[in-house]
């Protein structure tokens, strides 16, 4: 892996939305920086601060920072760990460990990390475009391909479910089905009768579906209701007896742009924001001559334990 693929990779919809994050802290909440460096926990010769368990969390997500420090457990535990690694480090420094050239040449390259990844975040900043461009940006790309936002045409419904499938279950379906045409309110039934407790706490409400996402029965159902409002009647699935109510009804299209802005905004900052880091990663590494002859004499050294490797591997594939 070189370091250009390193600093720029962005395959996977996890590495793009870190690569959002580190632009749009905003959506983290604000940043959050001591004035001063506070004592958390304190030793012989070994300070923990506040500086430290922030300079720690930087390796979470942006998103994430806010939800774990604001936890005093988990600051505890944090600052603890850090207060253990130091005294280790401390230890480590005593007998010399910071002088063996394998330990140098691994804190070089930590510092290295450390150091790029503060100044791939500026560039991230410098970066940041406009909520004007952005838009434009994204409604260019909306125009440029419509068939990425086709929709299939969907039904919004709410029911209530009576679990099993006996005579007794459909016959109090059948008695819930008339409380409601005669005038029960549907969203209070459904809280108190349904057996579907993920949606009974919302009334009912199961969203927006189209075809091929619910049971057959209920989805036969739901889509034969024309008008806002109609009920179904007793609809029997594996679950038991579900009444359906249809509260409104998409038809097949292209979803409008307002409906898909902010998905497109999030694409066009995270595009612009890669495009910066490849575009400095490739100023870098034009400055770098691989030499390929010491590579082959490196890799050489390890070819030998390659069969023992591939053994130790297997049993975790």
């Amino acid at each position: 892996m070189t370091l250009f693929a390193d600093l720029t990779r962005a395959a996977s919809p996890i590495r793009a939305f870190a690569v959002a994050s580190a632009v749009f802290g905003w959506m983290a909440g604000p940043a959050v920086a001591s004035e001063a460096a506070v004592p958390l926990v304190q030793g012989d010769k070994i300070v923990i601060t506040t500086l430290d368990v922030q300079a720690d969390a930087l390796r979470m997500p942006p998103e994430m920072r806010p939800l774990v420090l604001s936890r005093v457990p988990t600051v505890s535990q944090i600052a603890g760990n850090l207060y253990v690694r130091r005294a280790l480090a401390a230890e480590a420094q005593a007998i010399g460990l910071d002088k063996d050239p394998l330990v140098v040449a691994h804190l070089k390259v930590a510092m290295d990390k450390v150091l790029s990844d503060a100044l791939l975040e500026r560039i991230d900043q410098k970066s940041t475009p406009s909520e004007a461009a952005v838009e434009a940006k994204a409604r260019t790309l909306y125009r440029a391909k419509p068939d990425r936002f086709k929709a299939e045409e969907q039904v919004h419904a709410r029911h209530i479910l009576i679990a099993g499938t006996t005579t007794e279950s459909k016959a109090e379906a059948e008695k819930l089905l008339k409380d409601l045409k005669d005038g029960a309110d549907f969203a209070k039934l459904a809280e108190e009768k349904s057996a579907d407790k993920g949606s009974a706490a919302k009334g009912g409400d199961v969203g927006y579906f189209g075809k091929g996402r619910m049971v057959p029965q209920f989805e036969q159902a739901a889509f034969e209701l024309k008008n806002k409002n109609d009920l179904s009647g007793v609809v029997e699935s594996q679950f038991g007896y579900h009444i359906i109510q249809l509260l409104d009804r998409k038809p097949a299209g292209v979803r409008p742009f307002d409906e898909v802005k902010e998905e497109l905004a999030k694409e066009v900052r995270a595009s612009i924001v890669q495009d910066a880091r490849v575009a400095e990663a490739q100023r870098l590494q034009a400055n770098g001559v691989p030499d390929v002859k010491a590579m082959e004499a490196f890799a050489k050294n390890y070819e030998a334990a390659v069969p023992a490797a591939r053994r130790a591997v297997a049993p975790q594939q």
